[in-house]
């Protein structure tokens, strides 16, 4: 995502999406998880996991809500690319991307904190797991709202962008559901009996 830097007279500095219209400025080339445009160009599939960010909060809030911490993983995977200072242009906030009203709902005091984003989180994605006990239809409700999930009954809404975030999770979980059990079978440990003292 290309953004424009500029400092006005006053010594504050401004981003903006958009050239600045008479006044120098730098240009910054950032990566944006929210941009469809950097989402379409990752390969989904292949591009790196992310194992080692956040892992005794993301254990903490798995074990607390009953949710594979696979799948949180998959969804802070997709939402910010484990970015804790992430936000989006419609107001999601943190790790697992939170409205300010899912915030409210789950006591979400600081969307940066991520103990309490991924709490929060995971909270609301077993909410939606127990209301609608479908992959697909309550991961486009974490996309795109109940409301949206609703009024096309109970099913994946035919937005191109929530049926894509629906395509993106489940690849996701399943690589990280697949790196944890590569990991735990490199980790455990194994025991071997001695026949003769029997």
């Amino acid at each position: 995502m290309k953004v424009y830097k500029h400092v006005d007279k006053n010594g504050i500095i401004h981003y903006s999406s958009k050239k600045p219209v008479g006044k120098s400025y730098n240009i910054l080339n950032i990566r944006c998880p929210e941009c469809s445009e950097w989402r379409n160009s990752v390969n989904w599939k292949t591009t790196p996991l992310i194992d080692n960010l956040f892992s005794s909060e993301i254990t903490t809030a798995a074990k607390k809500h009953g949710i594979d911490s696979s799948l949180i993983k998959a969804v802070i995977h997709a939402e910010s690319a484990f970015k804790p200072k992430a936000q989006s242009s419609a107001g999601a906030q943190g790790l697992m991307q939170l409205m300010p009203l899912t915030q409210k709902t789950y006591q979400v005091k600081n969307p940066y904190d991520p103990l309490q984003n991924i709490n929060g989180g995971t909270a609301y994605l077993k909410h939606l797991k127990n209301t609608y006990n479908n992959i697909d239809v309550y991961l486009a409700a974490y996309n795109s709202g109940e409301t949206a999930v609703e009024k096309y009954g109970k099913t994946i809404p035919p937005f191109p962008e929530t049926k894509e975030y629906v395509r993106r999770v489940k690849i996701l979980y399943n690589r990280y559901q697949r790196s944890a059990k590569n990991t735990a079978s490199t980790t455990t440990p194994r025991i071997h009996i001695n026949a003769s003292n029997q």
